[in-house]
């Protein structure tokens, strides 16, 4: 090993002195020449000794020659060193990876502010050797075998090379099966093409073609190392790796004869590729340990050598960068010349668009534009600013490579080539001759020509061999100011670099690239972002709940942007258990005959989804479980003389299973041994008792450490007359133990600690929280210097931060209501290579970009803390749940079991979910969660949303009967206290839906003992009629509704509240009329849903609740869906009336209130005499109490006249043809 140095003085760091130029500008370097290659370890800066120079950061640059640099990224995107803050300090950079190389170039890009550049330098490394061949495009190298054929299960070729050009075969071996094995520099990449299988005998499936690694022709030295054993190969290509395997059934690789390298040297030969041979050079050529250049060198029989020479040739070869899409442009001069101009260049560029050359020709007025356009080449003869001529060539020209440009004029004709097309030609009407100035890449912003302004953005690419009028620019003259002009752009380098490798788009993603960033175009991934990081599923089943969906086929993501992809799922969203329902492809009964222990049936379950998405799903579930049948004739499940059984399964340990149908685990037995109701009870399964008939086992397996079932093994059908039937249904789970996973931090120094968060290119963090607290830590990891942090900041800002050292980045939310409000909020905090983001609920998401070139990697090393910090400072007070790290929930209540101050789980989810409770369902708490109590709603489901809706026939109906409390023991019912208690109230609320064309009908009845009443009835006309009649001597009031016609098949929704004297009705109708006709109906014939009287649902009770002494059903009622039918847009009119005191009007005639509707919320007033309902309802309660017996014979005649007085009412509107029991209150529907 070496330590090599440039200084003033003997020695580096003690001494004085160093390298310091007379002028500090940017345009200044320091070169090292090593004398031969060598193998580059690290190095040592400082500053000038005893003075105020020294260099704050720098670019470090290599070259085998003088020429032709390379620069050194320290990380994958960052170019630039961070150099010294003094003049003595010593900064080391040690080499992840050696660098081969004679020729060390320091490039200072900023310095001391209070003096200029000063430079002391130390280089480690060691000597470095190397067997080098030069290949001229014709040549090759054959390595022959001592034998006819070569057959190997493992091989490993390793070799350096570099070149200029995009295309060449490297290695090259194939056998007269049709096995093959070719390496070839294909476009720039490697190409690894191989096939193990017999051609004659396996179809072109088996043939297996990789690529690896970008840019590879910039005349620098590139290493590959392949690596096979059997069908398994790692594809190395520098610093980035492949692993895949071939194809096909052979684990083995024959080649005949030899192994060529550099080239084919028969093209044609069956089977070869017909390719370029390899032109440049390469090293340390490697096949299974042989040396291929060095029995070369010696001249060793094996080898045969093709017209290779052992030295690498340098062609000396400048290109220039060219920076910024704004300001970047390369002046050239040139002597004018009227007969022409011939201007040739070779470019490669990632943009699409780009002014690649501008000069004016002769007449002076005159100039021609070469740029790109869309990925297209044109040329554009100006003319004037009207007169203009365009012609365009190529496609796709954006894509990385060299491509070769020919432009040349003679006469009165303008060409231009591109690569090895055909050119392109333009007529004139005067002959073009060359001007005096060529601008390259751009125009100078000070130069207001207006032929000059480009149609584009300037060129961001690189350029190389520029000629013009037939001679080559010397661009060493252009570096030192003797020739021409430029604005940013660098000499000697091509600074291209491929943004897509690696590939930094996730899960699939498409990856493309410009000069100075990618993009990820993740259409059909099933993911999202700026790197495809992120899943566009939920997680789960319970997750689609609360979003509101209702059951159906549903692709979930159980790690969300982990490696697992999405699964489609059956979710079945009815009931207060979310149910997930995973299909295999057999779940029909099987019949199965002909199988014995030795011959045994088998079949394997395949589900729609991977083995590590099913594992991911059980595991997330609180609980699974999946039904298995075994339906028998003279076959045994586990009757055996030795205690083997015929039959068992397989789950998703892989291990036999013994046990059946409801059992346990390691219990041989089935669900009725355990009951022990078995049809034989010296046996454990009724299958075992091996009779001539039908018997069954039957149950649910439920231990979900073993599900699915994944294979079933049946082993005794092969005896006369024995046949078994088999079925295993689907896998079904429910419950979400991550969606509700969560902590209570209880006090301000506890917190819970995790492993170190792995998150070095991609990072997203999720969870809810509340609390009542100001601020507090959510979490933070911390490394040397990078630290990543989650926190509330204040009452109304969550702030997310990091650092991958590139700076802190902060991004804070702002809340316009207060977050510590004992809520869940939810917060979503994401970081990967294109930018941050931060989420907070529904408010707008906070984004912040990444810097282009910097560094991507966050290096963390602490622990993860959650809920505070290491220093217990500022810790977080309050419950976070459901935290999610790159797709893994972290497990906080078993890590808040043994954490003091903190407690496992967190209560009062109702104080955020209650709203999704509607129609009157009650939020109820669950230790996971919460349910929605349906009771005393009118709707069922999840959230009481589902409506409950019913077909009515001619003479059908509901009653629901109840008795005030305390008459009869039998009667003291919860649901009888409960209506009796409602009805008691000086409040009411009546809603209903309705569809029908059938009138007169009676929709809606309520009646007292003291024989008043409240009916809701359509007439004639279809409109809407309310009756009450609150005194029995008095006529009863009648509210009319003035709309259309409400019998015309259509579904109307009528709400009817009354709150003291003033009654509020709404009738809501659909603004689209429905062609549905009735015909032949008598009565109410139509559909009536989500029926409700204060917190009574009497439909339901009819409909959900077996019939008993409160529910009547009379004729045929057909439980529908005919009221989710309300459409959305719906006209809806309410009408407020207000009842008058009966007391203070002897004689009150019914007067319809005409004209009564209003859009607005505003108080129609009609004046009616009625006593307040609630009056009656305690009245006829004491009454009944303490008269009952006395009154028996009354209540048959109060009966009778109730009967007539209510016929008399309605007799001109309704026909009533139900009587009305006396002492009970009654609905009719």
């Amino acid at each position: 090993c070496f330590n090599h140095y440039i200084t003033s003085v003997s020695t580096l760091f003690p001494g004085a002195g160093g390298w310091s130029p007379l002028e500090s500008d940017k345009h200044q370097w320091l070169q090292i020449d090593l004398r031969e290659r060598m193998e580059v370890s690290g190095i040592a800066v400082q500053g000038r000794h005893g003075s105020s120079d020294w260099v704050t950061s720098f670019l470090l640059m290599f070259s085998d020659t003088d020429s032709g640099w390379k620069q050194y990224q320290q990380d994958d995107s960052l170019w630039d060193l961070p150099g010294n803050s003094d003049a003595d300090g010593v900064v080391h950079y040690k080499f992840p990876q050696s660098i081969k190389t004679r020729f060390l170039k320091f490039i200072p890009l900023e310095w001391s502010p209070g003096g200029g550049i000063g430079m002391r330098v130390e280089v480690y490394g060691c000597t470095y050797k190397s067997d080098v061949a030069d290949f001229d495009g014709r040549s090759s190298l054959l390595y022959r075998f001592n034998q006819k054929s070569m057959s190997t299960v493992k091989d490993v070729i390793s070799l350096k090379f570099k070149s200029k050009h995009s295309e060449g075969v490297l290695v090259h071996g194939e056998g007269q099966r049709g096995d093959y094995i070719t390496l070839e520099l294909h476009r720039g990449t490697l190409a690894l093409h191989i096939n193990l299988d017999d051609a004659k005998l396996q179809s072109s499936a088996s043939h297996l073609s990789v690529t690896l690694g970008s840019l590879l022709d910039d005349q620098h030295w590139h290493s590959v190392l392949i690596e096979r054993f059997n069908k398994q190969i790692n594809f190395t290509v520098d610093k980035h790796t492949q692993h895949f395997r071939t194809k096909g059934s052979c684990d083995s690789l024959e080649i005949d004869y030899e192994l060529s390298f550099g080239g084919i040297p028969l093209p044609g030969k069956p089977g070869t590729f017909l390719r370029k041979n390899f032109h440049g050079c390469i090293e340390n050529l490697y096949y299974n340990g042989v040396n291929i250049i060095d029995l070369a060198k010696r001249r060793k029989p094996q080898i045969y050598t093709g017209n290779v020479t052992f030295s690498c040739s340098n062609p000396r070869i400048t290109p220039v960068t060219f920076l910024s899409h704004a300001s970047s442009y390369l002046l050239l001069p040139s002597e004018s010349l009227p007969e022409g101009l011939t201007v040739r260049f070779q470019f490669r560029t990632w943009n699409r668009d780009g002014l690649l050359l501008h000069t004016h020709v002769l007449p002076k007025s005159e100039s021609l534009l070469l740029y790109l356009s869309s990925g297209r080449l044109k040329l554009t003869h100006q003319k004037s600013v009207l007169d203009k001529m365009e012609i365009t060539t190529g496609h796709g020209l954006g894509d990385g490579l060299w491509h070769t440009v020919s432009l040349s004029t003679r006469g009165f004709q303008v060409s231009v080539r591109l690569d090895n097309d055909m050119p392109n030609v333009l007529e004139s009407n005067s002959v073009i001759g060359s001007g005096d100035s060529f601008f390259f890449g751009g125009c100078p912003a000070t130069l207001n020509d207006l032929n000059c302004r480009s149609p584009t953005l300037a060129f961001q690419g690189c350029m190389r061999l520029i000629f013009i009028n037939n001679q080559p620019i010397n661009f060493f003259q252009v570096q030192q100011g003797l020739l021409g002009n430029f604005s940013d752009i660098q000499i000697d380098v091509c600074g291209i670099r491929d943004r897509c490798l690696p590939n930094y788009c996730e899960h699939g993603g498409q990856c493309s690239q410009s000069w100075s960033t990618f993009h990820c175009d993740c259409s059909g991934t099933g993911y999202t972002g700026a790197t495809c990081h992120n899943s566009i599923y939920e997680p789960s089943c319970e997750a689609y709940r609360h979003t509101g969906s209702t059951s159906g086929y549903f692709s979930i993501d159980s790690d969300g942007s982990g490696p697992l992809g999405p699964t489609l799922v059956y979710c079945n969203i009815t009931e207060d258990k979310i149910w997930t329902v995973m299909n295999h492809h057999n779940m029909a009964f099987t019949r199965v005959q002909g199988s014995n222990p030795e011959r045994p049936y088998t079949m394997q379950f395949n589900y729609s989804t991977s083995r590590e998405q099913l594992q991911a799903v059980v595991s997330a579930a609180e609980h699974c479980e999946q039904e298995i049948m075994y339906r028998c004739w003279k076959s045994r499940l586990l009757n055996t003389q030795d205690g083997s059984p015929f039959s068992w399964w397989i789950g998703r340990t892989s291990e036999k299973q013994t046990y059946w149908s409801g059992s346990s685990p390691g219990i041989l037995q089935c669900e009725c041994g355990l009951e022990e109701n078995c049809m034989d009870m010296n046996y454990f399964c009724n299958c075992d008792a091996d009779r001539e008939e039908w018997a069954t086992d039957a149950g649910l397996l439920t231990y979900k450490e073993h599900l699915p079932v994944s294979q079933i093994v049946i082993g005794d059908t092969d005896r006369p007359d024995s046949e078994a039937f088999y079925r295993v249904g689907p896998l079904k789970c429910y419950g979400d133990r991550n969606f509700w996973n969560s902590a209570s931090f209880n006090k301000e120094a506890s917190y819970l600690n995790f492993p170190t968060f792995h998150a070095e290119l991609s990072a997203d963090i999720s969870f809810y929280f509340k609390t009542t607290s100001d601020s507090g830590i959510f979490l933070e990891n911390l490394g040397t210097k990078d630290f990543i942090r989650i926190e509330l900041s204040s009452p109304v800002e969550v702030t997310f931060s990091f650092d991958v050292g590139n700076g802190a980045v902060q991004l804070t939310v702002k809340s316009p209501n207060p977050l510590n409000d004992k809520q869940w909020h939810y917060v979503k905090a994401e970081r990967n290579t294109k930018e941050a983001s931060l989420q907070v609920d529904q408010l707008p998401i906070k984004f912040k970009e990444a810097p282009a070139d910097g560094h991507l990697r966050l290096q963390l090393t602490s622990q993860l803390f959650v809920g505070g910090t290491i220093s217990r400072q500022k810790g977080f007070l309050g419950c976070i749940r459901s935290l999610m790290l790159n797709g893994l929930t972290l497990n906080l209540e078993e890590r808040a079991k043994m954490t003091p101050g903190v407690r496992p789980g967190c209560p009062g989810h109702c104080s955020s979910y209650s709203s999704f409770c509607q129609n009157g369902g009650k939020c109820t708490e669950k230790y996971n969660g919460y349910s929605c109590d349906c009771t005393y709603s009118a709707y069922v489901g999840p959230f009481c949303k589902k409506e409950v809706s019913a077909l009515f026939e001619a003479d059908s109906s509901v009653t629901l009967t109840f008795q005030e409390p305390s008459l009869d023991k039998w009667n003291k019912s919860t649901q009888s206290s409960l209506i009796f208690s409602e009805t008691s109230k000086s409040r009411e609320s009546i809603s209903f839906s309705f569809l029908t064309a059938r009138t007169p009908a009676m929709l809606f009845f309520l009646n007292t003992y003291h024989q008043e009443y409240m009916a809701v009835i359509l007439s004639r006309n279809g409109s809407l009629q309310i009756w009450y009649r609150l005194n029995k001597l008095k006529e009863p009031d009648v509210f009319f509704t003035n709309t259309v016609n409400l019998a015309n098949a259509q579904v109307h929704q009528v709400r009817i509240n009354r709150e003291g004297r003033d009654i509020y009705v709404q009738v809501s109708s659909p603004s689209m009329d429905r062609e549905v006709m009735f015909a032949g109906m008598q009565g109410f014939i139509g559909c009536l849903s989500s029926v409700q009287f204060n917190q009574i649902a009497p439909l339901k009770a009819a409909l959900h609740q077996q019939a008993g002494a409160l529910v009547t059903v009379k004729g045929h009622l057909l439980e529908s869906n005919c009221g989710s039918s309300i459409p959305a847009d719906l006209n809806t009119f309410t009408t407020t009336h207000s009842l008058s005191d009966h007391s203070e009007k002897a004689d009150n005639e019914r007067e319809p209130l005409m004209n009564a509707i209003q859009s607005d919320s505003a108080v129609i007033g009609g004046v009616i005499a009625v006593v307040i309902f609630i009056t009656f309802c305690i009245i006829a309660v004491m009454t009944r109490f303490l008269h009952l017996q006395r009154n028996m014979h009354q209540a048959v005649s109060k009966d009778k006249e109730h009967r007539e007085g209510l016929e008399r009412a309605l007799r001109n509107d309704v026909d009533l043809q139900s009587t009305v029991g006396c002492n009970k209150k009654e609905y009719f529907i």
